[in-house]
């Protein structure tokens, strides 16, 4: 059961993992450094403009969230630290740390103690703990029944260390506190823990923000800066820790790719070291902590990369957050190489964003790729910047403002209050671009196909591969679910036209959970897309945000910036051909090596051979990338001898397998399949990890068909791949704008999809952390359906059709169930020609016989008491209708006649409805 504080857990078709907000945020700081408190009442200001940004609950008086960061007010400390009750003399500013905690009453006292020891084993003394005042006389219930106990801690380091070497001890101590101390029924949440900075936040409004908090609103609190955020959780749960500001960042936005992010940070644990921490490094893990928002999590990572990978903070948020970099033709080529270093050692987090930022020197702002946040700042001649998400939240004299402008997609603002300057944009990324040789290490380390394929022919090996293909008869084709209607609807019009065919008026097919043909594992799988407040990208006017390009194979230590980490092989699209992939598997270039796992198992072992070959795949897997860079996951021993595993199933068992020992960023992923064929092919599996995809079974058909004259003859195999692949390019570039993002190397293993109808088993196995809120189909049924299919394709006899056409497109008479079906079809048109109500009966009873077939409603049953409740124990009639609405029916999704009997309808059981259109249209 979860604590008053927590959030709801995952239960019945509630997910947290969907959660979405949109934000109000906003920073004003004294460029020179200057403290005043006028800079806390300027906040003030600025947060209350932005209420409308924020939300409450239904009690109206309880907010989603909102909070501030300051500079640490070391006077006003000072002060309290000096009285009686404490009679503590803080060091000198920036000497020192602060943090307030969220605690419960009860058992603080034990959660101080175990903080307070972990402190003397990391070298720092704790000089006090102070009750936090507040005022909850003007929050609201909600906010009342989850809140914390809030303590503030004073620490020191115990020896004389520099101000980098504080920095450090305070994040160890913090992150092994977080790790550490919590408990079940414990209460344990540290706001920020710096020797600059200090956050007070809640589950408030901005408003109450400053009457909670007592402390904000003493003259003697002065700052220089100060950060501030509203929250509107849009589909999320407030709660008092998921307030902004965070620990380092204020974020008004959506990171798409989240799920994708946080794996291969943790991925990342295997690969990387820190001289300064040695061992200890690894108590700093996991990078991310569990159960956060998109915002929490970024917010970890860049933390990290700061403080253990000595970054600064402009140059790891630009890592996270990079420009649209691969097609800007204006770019430098310096700044370029950097960006191409950067993405060698980190994928980007990708989504609409405006990202605030600071700790405690620099404060800043940067905007994501496609500039989909609203950011406006102002610079006055009194030496004060003010950015906000809104305009018109600060007043401000036009007389006073020396400069006003907007950030741009991809730029970053940025202030220096140590060196007292805004520093532009382009002046600060090429300084961070020329901090190291990244030209000369791409040169050196870099490598290509072009290169690999030099390198193979120099040993001897063919530049060409001898198809394997024997037109519509292969047997394989039936063995990997082709069908005849799949050949010539998607795969011929990639391959004549180098695009995805278009298809309309819906699908009508039956789930995949519900269909008698065995259908393959990608089926399953439903994109998800952009939506609330998270707009999509269009494919092909914003292409110039958008890349394909990715590198793959190991990576090098993130935290250690070298020529090493540019190592890779940097793919320019993930579709490769045959000749391509029989490069890969023969390399032994510069080091590079590449090891097959065979995904098929003995026909002899039957459905009982899937399971422990699954399990010995990852084990084999595992073992191979301590000596191996590339992986490929190949089902090519498929045949009357051995059953093929779904490479969708062994892709998702081996990458998950992998993250969980910290060996994904060791090897490269490449699927060798014979399924593949189709654009949400290739989606899936790179959304669950794939680095390359060489479909091959669809390519050596093609060839075959060129050679039976139904392709044109004079396409090359070079030219059937080329056209195929274009067809695969274009169909990704959609898929990920209509997700919302811009680069493939972010949208691998984001799983950005939502599965119907697959069980826990399938699901915890192979595709983890992707929603299935039905359950289903175990891994036992798919062992069943991939014997099935290889009896399909070798047992039968030989004048059995080899190819069947089970109608998944096309209505088939006795292939797969479809919704709209002649017989209904035909019963429909006679009753609405002849007003025949048994000819409507036939068709009523054949809709819904189809409904049951094809969709989950038509499966649901009303469940019943065993004894009815007297009527005196059941709301009246009257009473029940006026809580109907029709609001959510706009002209336009219904017609103007239907607005009409719905209003008549509304009107006559004494209800609400939305009559607006209706009396636009018909009082015209």
């Amino acid at each position: 059961m979860a604590e008053p504080w927590q959030g709801p857990s995952k239960q019945g078709l509630y997910d947290p993992s969907f959660e979405k907000e949109a934000c109000g945020v906003g920073f004003i700081v004294a460029i020179d450094g200057h403290r005043s408190h006028k800079i806390v009442q300027d906040a003030q200001r600025l947060a209350i403009s932005m209420n409308h940004r924020g939300a409450c609950a239904c009690d109206n008086d309880t907010g989603d969230g909102a909070g501030v960061l300051t500079a640490i007010p070391h006077d006003y400390y000072a002060a309290i630290l000096r009285r009686e009750e404490f009679n503590v003399q803080l060091p000198p500013f920036g000497r020192y740390g602060t943090g307030i905690f969220y605690l419960d009453k009860l058992h603080h006292q034990e959660s101080e103690a175990k903080f307070t020891a972990l402190a003397k084993e990391v070298g720092i003394n704790v000089l006090a703990w102070r009750t936090l005042p507040t005022d909850n006389s003007n929050i609201g219930q909600v906010a009342k029944n989850a809140e914390p106990f809030m303590r503030q801690v004073f620490i020191a380091p115990i020896k004389e260390i520099s101000d980098a070497e504080i920095d450090t001890q305070f994040f160890v101590l913090r992150k092994r506190a977080t790790h550490s101390i919590p408990s079940p029924g414990r209460r344990f949440y540290i706001c920020s823990l710096s020797r600059l900075v200090v956050v007070y936040k809640g589950q408030l409004t901005s408003d109450q923000l400053w009457t909670y908090f007592p402390d904000l609103l003493d003259p003697l609190y002065n700052t220089y800066l100060a950060l501030v955020h509203t929250r509107f959780s849009t589909n999320t749960f407030p709660s008092w820790e998921r307030a902004h500001p965070l620990r380092m960042i204020a974020h008004n936005g959506e990171i798409n790719t989240l799920r994708g992010n946080v794996n291969f940070m943790k991925a990342r644990e295997g690969v990387m070291k820190n001289s300064e921490f040695g061992k200890s490094l690894q108590l700093l893990y996991p990078v991310v902590e569990p159960n956060l928002s998109d915002s929490g999590s970024a917010d970890c990572v860049l933390e990290f990369l700061v403080h253990a990978g000595k970054r600064s903070l402009p140059e790891a948020v630009m890592t996270m957050v990079p420009e649209a970099w691969h097609n800007d033709i204006t770019m430098s080529n310096e700044k370029r190489d950097y960006y191409q270093w950067a993405a060698c050692i980190m994928e980007p987090w990708d989504g609409p964003a405006l990202i605030s930022f600071t700790d405690g020197r620099f404060i800043g702002a940067i905007l994501d790729r496609n500039g989909l946040r609203p950011s406006r700042f102002y610079v006055t001649d009194d030496n004060i910047l003010i950015m906000a998400s809104e305009v018109g939240v600060y007043n401000v004299d036009p007389a006073k403002v020396t400069l006003k402008s907007r950030l741009k997609p991809g730029r970053m603002l940025l202030v220096d209050t140590k060196e007292q300057s805004v520093i532009q944009d382009i002046q600060l990324k090429k300084e961070i671009a020329q901090s190291r040789p990244h030209s000369l290490w791409l040169k050196e380390q870099m490598i290509t196909m072009d290169e690999l394929r030099a390198a193979h022919s120099e040993v001897g090996h063919p530049k060409t591969i001898k198809y394997q293909a024997s037109g519509l008869a292969d047997q394989r084709l039936p063995l990997f679910g082709y069908s005849t209607e799949a050949i010539h609807l998607l795969l011929l019009p990639m391959i004549n036209d180098k695009k995805e065919a278009l298809g309309s008026m819906g699908n009508d097919e039956p789930l995949s959970c519900l269909s008698s043909f065995a259908p393959l594992l990608y089926t399953y799988f439903k994109q998800l897309f952009a939506q609330v407040t998270n707009p999509p990208i269009d494919p092909f006017r914003e292409k110039v945000v958008m890349s394909l390009q990715c590198p793959i194979g190991p990576e090098a230590n993130i935290l250690q910036p070298d020529a090493k980490q540019v190592h890779r092989l940097w793919l320019k699209q993930p579709v490769i051909s045959i000749a391509d992939l029989e490069v890969l598997k023969l390399t032994n270039h510069r080091g590079w090596s590449a090891h097959v796992l065979d995904t098929t198992f003995p026909v002899a072992e039957g459905i009982a051979g899937l399971l422990p070959k699954l399990q010995a795949i990852c084990d084999e897997a595992e073992a191979a990338s301590k000596e191996n860079q590339i992986l490929v996951i190949s089902d090519r021993m498929a045949g009357p001898e051995r059953v093929p595993i779904s490479s969708l199933l062994v892709l998702g068992a081996v990458h998950h397998s992998l993250i969980e020992t910290r060996s994904r960023m060791k090897v490269a992923l490449v699927v060798e399949s014979g399924e593949v064929r189709e654009v949400h092919h290739i989606c899936v599996l790179l959304g669950y990890g794939a680095d390359a995809i060489c479909p091959y079974l669809a390519l050596e058909l093609a060839s075959s068909l060129r050679d039976q004259g139904i392709i044109d003859c004079n396409y090359t195999d070079e030219m059937i791949f080329n056209n195929y692949s274009q067809a695969m390019q274009t169909g990704i570039s959609k898929v990920m704008a209509k997700m919302g993002i811009s680069t493939l190397q972010s949208y691998k293993g984001a799983q950005i999809f939502e599965a119907v109808g697959l069980g826990d088993d399938v699901i915890d196995k192979c595709f983890r952390g992707t929603p299935s809120r039905l359950g289903g189909v175990t891994l036992e049924l798919l062992a069943t359906e991939a014997v099935e299919r290889h009896n399909n394709a070798y047992k039968f006899s030989p004048d059995t059709l080899v190819l069947r056409d089970a109608g998944n497109y096309y209505w088939r008479a006795g292939g797969e169930k479809h919704i709209n079906d002649p017989g209904s079809i035909a019963a429909l048109q006679e009753s609405a020609l002849t007003k025949n109500k048994s000819a409507y009966d036939k068709f009523r009873e054949a809709t819904m016989e189809s409904v049951k077939n094809c969709m989950l409603r038509g499966r649901l049953e009303l469940r019943t008491l065993d004894q009815a409740l007297p009527l005196s124990e059941i709301e009246s009639a009257s009473n029940i209708v006026k809580r109907f609405a029709t609001g959510a029916m706009s002209f336009g999704s219904i017609s103007l006649e239907a607005h009409q009997t719905l209003a008549i309808a509304m009107n006559k059981v004494s209800t609400s409805f939305c009559f607006f259109l209706w009396l636009q249209y018909s009082f015209k």
